[in-house]
């Protein structure tokens, strides 16, 4: 055996021994156990670390916001049906909630399901009996389902706890018109104006009733 080539054995049996006691030590890096978390949410790379993410979470909406949302977003669009599951989804997780109810309402009224808007409305009523839109609002659908002194009363109820909130005068002129009481009707219309001049609507009865 030549020196060069004893020199070669020599060299390769101290890489051996290094490899295997490297092997043996447990002191290899490891996939997957690399790393040890120093703070309870930190992860491989600190990538749930405040100071290691490019950008901050937004805060999280509630479920019951994102329901509201939808319904809202269903109104604007017309959309009564899809505004009607969204909602009766948020009623799921609060069932006495005004804003979820009030809503509610609207979509009813807006597919002619007077009675199901009349139980709304009768029910934000048994919760806060000086709600004066609800109120007005019951008045319109007693109105549509024919029970006419019921509505009246409603109206004027309406009218009483807010006197002056032009939609209510408004409202209670159209029942009025509706049912051929003209005089009174025009005095209300023109009241609702007098609060609100630009109630379009209430100018053109006025016009149509002074003739």
């Amino acid at each position: 055996m030549t020196l060069f080539q004893l020199i070669l054995l020599i060299a390769a049996g101290v890489i051996f021994y290094l490899f295997f006691r490297q092997l043996f030590s447990g002191n290899y890096p490891r996939r997957g156990v690399d790393y040890e978390a120093k703070v309870p949410d930190d992860r491989l790379g600190g990538i749930n670390r405040p100071d290691k993410t490019f950008a901050r979470e937004k805060p999280s909406q509630s479920r019951l916001e994102e329901l509201l949302e939808i319904a809202d977003e269903s109104l604007e669009k017309g959309d009564n049906l899809e505004a009607k599951k969204a909602l009766q989804s948020a009623l799921i997780l609060d069932e006495k909630n005004p804003e979820i109810l009030r809503r509610l309402g609207v979509v009813y009224m807006n597919m002619n399901d007077y009675t199901d808007a009349r139980e709304i409305y009768e029910t934000l009523l048994a919760q806060d009996p000086t709600d004066d839109l609800a109120h007005g609002s019951l008045a319109n659908a007693l109105h549509k389902l024919g029970e006419e002194e019921e509505a009246l009363e409603h109206h004027r109820e309406a009218i009483r706890l807010d006197p002056d909130y032009a939609p209510h005068h408004y409202n209670y002129a159209n029942t009025l018109y509706d049912l051929g009481r003209r005089e009174e009707a025009l005095a209300e219309y023109r009241r609702a104006l007098e609060l609100d001049p630009e109630l379009e609507p209430a100018k053109k009865m006025i016009e149509e009733l002074s003739r």
